[in-house]
């Protein structure tokens, strides 16, 4: 039986490897990759909101480890009323109704208004604008139909092993579900 004798890594060849492996690394930060994604045991599981329990407390916005948080609002249109007087959009007891900042409910301005036919208005998020506050989903919720919910944009979520929101989620709204259900809709 013969022998086998390991030879020793040179520090020249040591080195280039290190180089390598932190270049690969910077190259998949920059490109929205990490590490900790690829090595992550459940990549099949995605962290969302339960519309059925949030309670829209605004931890969302504060507690995400992104400066802008993945959570946005989603408009569930089929439920929708379309109304005039929608209650996430405008703020609850204002004075004059109209279409100023200071009676809007939303902090950004990520909702757009559209006229559809009298009474009827179509509403849309504007996602880049969305800081996932909750506050429009709250009037909703507390003056409409709810149609305004919250969830977890899966490309912009980490993804983290474990979610900061979800430690601090009074209502234990944010849950793991598996990649076929990583949007949670809400029905009428």
């Amino acid at each position: 039986m013969e022998k086998r004798t390991s030879t020793p890594i040179s520090r020249r060849r040591f080195l280039k490897i290190c180089g390598t492996i932190a270049a690969g690394t910077a190259i998949a930060a920059v490109s929205g990759f990490s590490v900790a994604r690829i090595l992550r045991r459940d990549a099949d599981y995605y962290w969302q909101i339960d519309p059925e329990k949030c309670t829209f407390c605004g931890r969302c916005e504060r507690e995400c480890v992104l400066s802008v948080s993945a959570v946005k609002c989603v408009h569930a249109n089929r439920v929708c009323g379309y109304c005039d007087l929608c209650g996430g959009y405008y703020r609850a007891n204002v004075k004059d109704l109209n279409t100023a900042a200071e009676n809007l409910r939303c902090p950004t301005g990520a909702i757009r208004r559209k006229f559809v036919e009298d009474p009827y208005f179509e509403y849309t998020i504007d996602e880049s604008l969305c800081n996932g506050c909750g506050k429009c989903a709250k009037g909703c919720n507390a003056f409409g139909n709810g149609s305004l919910y919250l969830q977890i944009k899966q490309e912009l979520c980490q993804n983290c092993n474990e979610c900061k929101i979800s430690k601090v989620c009074p209502a234990d709204a944010i849950i793991r579900v598996p990649i076929n259900k990583a949007y949670l809709l809400k029905d009428a």
